[in-house]
């Protein structure tokens, strides 16, 4: 049986009692604040944790690009939320076959994505759609509340189309703002005698605010499930929480302050995401990653007492974004109570399509 210091590096390591403590203490808190919870999958990209977060009751599913939401189907995942415009016709028929055999709802924000939705599911099994609202994130999104209005009166109007709800990305720490947004929004609607069946938000950063959500009837958190050096950052996690690490191998030690990994930009992304440095090490606190090429990770070790890490050391590093990470590699390597217990293959590796 292989075990953790005989992996190849760089590799990547899912503690799993973190891991499925993260999905159950979120389910907890959501089930206390009474919103249903669709996780996104593009995380994990692993069927195995989708269906883990649906059989502590989540809905479903959120997935980003229909590539993701393929090999979910495939998996035997029913219920999910695309929150992307697909826009183009191979796309659309793509859509139109997943809309077959899955529950599947997306989103739109124009007139122009509202339209080829129609033309492409008019006549056949109805799409649910969703306003994507932009309530302070600056990504896509209608504008306004009566933008908002404006769109889900052109759904209802478009053949096979069926309006939904709202669904909206709150820019981090910005959830009291977004809340009120959708609250002003649903108020349109009520006036209007629409009905609102869904409100959707998300984001880890704020996820143990969801009880604040407001009008909100969804949650969608996506990170929380590995956590990593961002969400410790916004006080989201501990280090204690994060279930993705990086395991990196010292290759060189060429200066007494400078030692050289084989984890680059192509294993621990460049995402800094306002951080100083590319991770964290546990072991070597006071180790910095300072700079990735595409396969060499420089670690300035001026300040570990010890010297830091010796060449040929395995260290663990927790990454900036964890998302990211797991779309760089093709295997993830599953560990419980220090034990290499199972290595999978990351299914919807490279489905950004």
């Amino acid at each position: 049986m292989t075990v953790i210091t005989e992996l190849d590096t760089p590799a990547v390591l899912i503690d799993l009692d973190r891991a499925e403590a993260n999905l159950r203490k979120a389910q907890a808190f959501a089930d206390g604040a009474g919103l249903k919870l669709r996780p996104h999958i593009k995380t994990h990209k692993l069927p195995r944790f989708a269906q883990a977060a649906i059989d502590l009751g989540a809905v479903g599913i959120t997935v980003q690009k229909l590539g993701e939401a393929e090999v979910m189907a495939d998996a035997g995942i029913t219920d999910m939320l695309l929150t992307f415009n697909i826009i183009g016709a191979a796309k659309l028929q793509r859509l139109r076959a997943l809309n077959e055999r899955v529950t599947i709802r997306v989103v739109a924000d124009s007139a122009e994505c509202v339209a080829g939705l129609s033309a492409t599911f008019a006549g056949g099994k109805p799409l649910g759609v969703l306003v994507e609202c932009d309530t302070g994130m600056g990504r896509c999104g209608v504008q306004s509340p009566g933008a908002a209005l404006a769109l889900a009166q052109t759904i209802i109007a478009s053949p096979g189309l069926e309006f939904f709800g709202l669904m909206t990305y709150p820019a981090a720490g910005k959830y009291k703002a977004a809340a009120q947004w959708l609250a002003e929004a649903k108020a349109l609607f009520e006036a209007s005698g629409i009905a609102v069946p869904i409100i959707t938000t998300g984001g880890t950063p704020d996820i143990w605010h969801a009880d604040e959500a407001g009008v909100a009837t969804e949650y969608r958190p996506g990170t929380y499930i590995y956590m990593d050096r961002s969400q410790v950052a916004a006080g989201a996690a501990s280090y204690d929480d994060c279930a993705l690490t990086v395991l990196a191998t010292v290759v060189s030690h060429p200066t007494p302050g400078r030692a050289i990994i084989d984890a680059g930009s192509k294993a621990l992304t460049s995402d800094l995401l306002g951080l100083v440095g590319h991770g964290y090490i546990p072991a070597y606190p006071d180790a910095k990653i300072v700079g990735l090429s595409e396969e060499h990770g420089t670690l300035d070790v001026s300040g570990c007492a010890d010297g830091g890490p010796v060449i040929g050391e395995q260290i663990a590093i927790i990454p900036n974004h964890c998302c990211p990470v797991t779309n760089l590699f093709d295997h993830v390597h599953l560990v419980r109570g220090g034990q290499l217990v199972e290595t999978v293959a990351v299914a919807a590796r490279g489905r950004v399509d």
